[in-house]
């Protein structure tokens, strides 16, 4: 299928970013994007999701850090990365040879450090925007997520806010009591789009040798066995915030993006199929121009929300 078609009828705007298609990269699931190049092709892609960064180079978790489940996957990768700097001088020049909009996933341990990702990824022109992960521990308060406190994923992101222009997309956890007052409460704080779900806490138990099998304990579940639950919770809050939400959570051909966007998600973002099938983003990209064309829809516009209750 040509780039021109696919502009014509799936282009999306999630926060002021146009996507040519709805189909994103999920962070952590794409790399920096060259691991890919040749599998795949980098321009077809609604949008890249690089690898989450922080201020400074991250070791991330002891392993074992990965561990195959029943549908799914576990992972406690960390966040280990190459920090910014490095991503600016050794990841970035390879990724403006693209048209496809790229996002910087960003986290900190302070909001301080969300602060200064944000006024640093400001300066550079070739990111289109920001998407903030507020799933990370806050060291100020014991350990305790930003994301599940609807005070502090609010403070975090009006950091991140007053420091860039950009549009800022923010990540929603699921591991909370109700994730739409999280996701209103960014909203507010200045958030222009919302994507969830993140991973759901996990753990494997190794019962010959009665430990865990991760070396971290617990890790994020992902995968097709995440689907109803991050189904759920797109419908919820598509429903009660008036800014593009973007659907994750066990999305593994066009079938499963076409429900995110019936539940009224304005883009999707794949991940963990991406470990099992390298081209799944293009298969789903052409699966949902097919499922237009099968039942006469002229833009992606007409599928998003139609949920009949």
């Amino acid at each position: 299928m040509s780039n021109r078609k696919l502009c014509s009828k799936l282009k999306v705007d999630i926060g002021g970013v146009n996507l040519k298609n709805p189909v994103m990269t999920a962070s952590g699931t794409f790399g920096y994007g060259r691991e890919f190049d040749e599998l795949i092709d980098l321009n077809q892609l609604g949008g890249i999701i690089v690898k989450g960064l922080s201020l400074k180079p991250a070791p991330g978790n002891p392993p074992p850090r990965i561990i195959e489940t029943p549908c799914g996957m576990l992972n406690a990768i960390g966040l280990e990365n190459i920090g910014i700097e490095a991503f600016v001088n050794e990841k970035l020049p390879f990724l403006k040879n693209f048209s496809t909009p790229v996002f910087i996933n960003v986290y900190g341990k302070t909001v301080e450090e969300y602060s200064a990702m944000a006024s640093r990824i400001d300066e550079l022109e070739d990111i289109a925007g920001l998407e903030v992960n507020i799933s990370c521990p806050n060291v100020k308060a014991g350990g305790v997520a930003f994301g599940v406190d609807c005070t502090a994923a609010a403070e975090v992101v009006a950091s991140v806010r007053k420091k860039t222009t950009k549009p800022l997309m923010v990540k929603l956890s699921p591991n909370v009591t109700d994730i739409v007052e999280i996701a209103k409460s960014v909203e507010g704080a200045g958030a222009d789009s919302v994507s969830l779900i993140n991973t759901i806490t996990g753990m494997m138990i190794d019962i010959d040798k009665r430990k865990p099998v991760l070396g971290n304990i617990t890790g994020g579940l992902s995968g097709p066995a995440i689907k109803p639950v991050a189904l759920r919770m797109v419908w919820q809050v598509a429903q009660a915030v008036q800014i593009p939400v973007i659907g994750i959570g066990g999305i593994m051909n066009a079938e499963d993006a076409i429900a995110f966007l019936i539940a009224g998600a304005t883009a999707v973002q794949v991940g963990t199929a991406n470990f099992v099938n390298p081209r799944a983003t293009i298969e789903i990209i052409e699966g949902v121009e097919t499922y237009l064309e099968k039942y006469g829809m002229n833009h992606i516009t007409e599928l998003i929300g139609i949920l009949e209750i």
